[in-house]
């Protein structure tokens, strides 16, 4: 079920995609958005049929999936494995793999629907440095260590943290996208981990607010 967007639709979006990524500080090339905006017009294809999001204008998407997902770039730092929980159709950690090709990206979901969208997009788009399961969190390998560990609105913090530091390398951290911040959420962390940084992210044409909690392992813990 591949899709192509109609060409001036296209262009619209492509135009809105570097102009948003250019407002976040972020130098898209061709190659890059070309795969974004395949991405994004398999998506509107498939959600007519399978509901994967709620958002439907192709224009909202570019902003509330493509750019808000871009937000993060500049405070990701370089991971050679990351891994995102609750990655639905490949939110953000699909569209991270597209402008990271140097890092190994696992999405992990337990939804039927949402790890075959995202498998077949990674077959279409060419993404050899993701891979898909379709399982959950819990059942992965402890052995396979992660730099850095996503969830875009995937639980509570405490709960991510708990299911990401079995998984998480030496030194690796732990990314949290939130919408508006909890400080009771924050006080609830468990033992041993602790919010190291608070980025405000700026997502362009945006009226919501987002941040990225950066968790680490505490000393000693």
């Amino acid at each position: 079920m591949s899709a192509t967007l109609p060409g001036e639709q296209r262009d619209r979006l492509e135009r809105r995609l570097f102009d948003g990524a250019a407002r976040l500080g972020i130098a898209l090339d061709a190659a890059t958005a070309d795969r974004l905006l395949d991405y994004l017009g398999l998506l509107v294809r498939w959600n007519r049929a399978y509901n994967l999001t709620a958002v439907r204008d192709p224009e909202a998407m570019v902003t509330r999936h493509l750019l808000d997902s871009l937000a993060v770039l500049p405070h990701l730092p370089s991971c050679p494995r990351l891994l995102d929980i609750g990655s639905g159709p490949g939110i953000p950690g699909m569209l991270l793999a597209a402008c990271r090709p140097d890092t190994e990206v696992t999405l992990v979901d337990s939804n039927l629907k949402m790890t075959r969208f995202a498998a077949t997009a990674r077959r279409e788009l060419g993404l050899a440095n993701v891979s898909v399961r379709r399982e959950r969190v819990e059942q992965l390998d402890a052995e396979a260590a992660f730099d850095c560990i996503i969830s875009r609105a995937f639980a509570s913090l405490a709960d991510f943290v708990r299911l990401g530091a079995p998984l998480l390398a030496d030194g690796g951290q732990l990314f949290a996208m939130k919408g508006r911040l909890d400080p009771d959420e924050i006080a609830a962390l468990p033992a041993g981990f602790a919010v190291t940084a608070r980025h405000r992210l700026d997502v362009p044409d945006l009226d919501a607010e987002r941040h990225l909690l950066v968790i680490d392992r505490t000393e000693g813990a």
